[in-house]
């Protein structure tokens, strides 16, 4: 059994704010059947340590920027969890990141991060386990390569994954010392970024290897309109750049025992009639004729929400309704309650995020609409194929490669699994949503379809087994 070390900012099942968390908690189960033992690095946050059971120290550090500091490993849902005691930086109210708004210390939070795995994997732990790969996922972990390599000859292989290129960890240039970093690292060629130290960079460019979490991101990140200032970087680096594509939890994520819902499967769908009902009774919704749609997203421009506010008068009026979850943008919060209040009966609201909602709605949905302007990979619409609830995506990242549009010859062939568009905008949108809509006229078209995606390998077997083989030629 060889060993990677997984430094990430959050993992399910101890803290979650996004689709990181997921990647970072199931990543690990997959590496273990392809040999390779993961154990995951992330801050101690209130209440983490009795959660993950963490009492067995096994790193110290006497000063981690600014205060004494420990290394906690613990044992959660299977998972190995390493844990980086530090209460000066993590003991707070509030989120991982803020408390509404972002902690003004967070460059040197998660830079600690950083350098705590960067010094695990150059000693090894107290126990004796000592990776022979050291797993960076986005900017919160970007330093822990470069510190790793300021320290000298290493025998540690370094990956660094790209989960959104759009958060990049900037930092005034004013804390190279704070963070431990010499001012000759501040050059365009390492971690300087428009006059400011970017982590995310950092990690770009001193990692043996790049992922992000679709072939299809991996591609756009060399693009100008998605590369945001690093496309040149990346493209330098291209031969060093995977696509691997995310998986699901498939337990977790299964209508045929979900806790939350009355269980249907791909061999009978009587269930998700019932789901449908319930979930319409939940957000106050009357008789919808047509495809009832949901919505389970950051309520931002980068997840096209605008585009539903454009398109939800001629999806109503074509028979469609609309469950919506989340929060975000307050402008768009807002015209997501003029919808609901303009809509009544048609449109249901509820602002904020519920992981036991999320599942209801997967489960009574007949779509779900992902009109991102970007997104590396995604897991929205995964969840819906999952489901049977027919994903509606923009044809960018991981929702092009993971969704295979109705269109004439897919249908034909039996390979189609949801509905893509493109360009993404409100009339490629509003005639996608028209398609599908169209298609949910025919059920027996309709139920073939959601079966098709329901038959979909979507768990982590083949991701996790790239994972490893990455590994495999880098430690060769």
């Amino acid at each position: 059994m060889r060993n990677v070390l997984s430094v990430t900012s959050e993992c399910v099942p101890l803290i979650k704010t996004g689709g990181l968390a997921d990647v970072a908690g199931a990543l690990p189960a997959g590496l273990a059947t392809t040999g390779w033992q993961a154990r995951t690095l992330l801050p101690a946050y209130p209440g983490l340590l009795d959660k993950a059971g963490a009492k067995k120290q096994v790193f110290t550090f006497k000063d981690l920027m600014g205060g004494k500091a420990r290394v906690m490993a613990g044992t959660v849902d299977g998972l190995d969890v390493l844990l980086l005691d530090a209460p000066h930086l993590y003991d707070r109210p509030g989120g991982p990141y803020g408390n509404p708004t972002d902690f003004p210390d967070n460059p040197v939070r998660f830079a600690a991060l950083s350098y705590a795995a960067a010094q695990i994997a150059r000693q090894g732990l107290s126990d004796g386990w000592k990776p022979q790969v050291l797993h960076a996922h986005d900017w919160q972990a970007g330093l822990a390569p470069t510190y790793l390599n300021l320290g000298g000859r290493h025998d540690v292989t370094t990956v660094m994954t790209v989960h959104n290129i759009a958060f990049q960890g900037l930092a005034p240039a004013a804390m190279l010392g704070v963070l431990g970093l010499p001012v000759s690292s501040f050059t365009s060629e390492a971690l300087e970024y428009w006059g400011q130290i970017s982590t995310l960079k950092a990690g770009l460019v001193d990692a043996d290897a790049i992922t992000t979490v679709s072939p299809t991101y991996a591609a756009e990140l060399m693009r100008p309109e998605f590369g945001m200032g690093l496309e040149g970087l990346i493209a330098h680096r291209a031969g060093d750049l995977s696509g691997i594509l995310n998986g699901i939890d498939m337990d977790i994520w299964n209508p045929a025992t979900d806790p939350e819902i009355a269980s249907y499967s791909v061999t009978s769908l009587k269930g998700k009639a019932k789901n449908r009902k319930a979930l319409m009774a939940e957000f106050g919704l009357s008789k919808i004729d047509g495809p009832l749609g949901i919505i389970v997203s950051r309520l931002t421009a980068q997840k096209g929400m605008d585009l539903i506010a454009a398109t939800a008068e001629q999806f109503i009026a074509e028979g469609g309704g609309l469950a919506i979850l989340g929060s975000g943008d307050p402008a768009i919060e807002d015209q997501m309650r003029l919808l609901a209040r303009n809509h009544p009966g048609k449109v249901g609201l509820r602002i904020g995020y519920d992981e036991a909602l999320s599942h209801r709605m997967f489960g009574g949905g007949d779509m779900v609409l992902v009109p991102s302007r970007f997104e590396p990979c995604g897991l929205t619409q995964l969840y819906g194929l999952r489901y049977g609830t027919v994903p509606v995506v923009a044809a960018t990242g991981g929702l092009a490669d993971s969704v295979i549009n109705a269109n004439t010859m897919a249908n034909a062939s039996n390979a189609s699994t949801g509905f893509q568009f493109h360009p993404i905008d409100a009339l490629a949108f509003g005639h996608c949503l028209r398609n599908a809509a169209l298609m949910f006229r025919d059920k027996a078209a309709w139920s073939r379809l959601q079966k098709r995606g329901m038959k979909q390998s979507l768990g982590w077997e083949a991701s996790s087994t790239a994972y490893a083989a990455l590994y495999e030629r880098l430690t060769k």
